[in-house]
């Protein structure tokens, strides 16, 4: 699933830079994947996203 429309990122890209790259929040996420939020619509849900992931790491 595309949780960030403005960049093309999808979902297991934020789990896996949560969960691999130590990242704790969406713009440390965003960064690693060589991004940076946009319109910030997608925070609340990749905030969701990155919390799962590091929890089940």
């Amino acid at each position: 699933m595309i949780v960030c429309v403005c960049n093309n990122i999808r979902e297991n890209e934020l789990r896996e830079a949560a969960a691999r790259g130590g990242c704790r929040t969406a713009c440390q996420s965003y960064k690693a994947l060589g991004h940076r939020a946009k319109c910030g619509q997608c925070i609340r849900f990749a905030r969701t996203i990155i919390s799962e992931a590091r929890n089940a790491a």
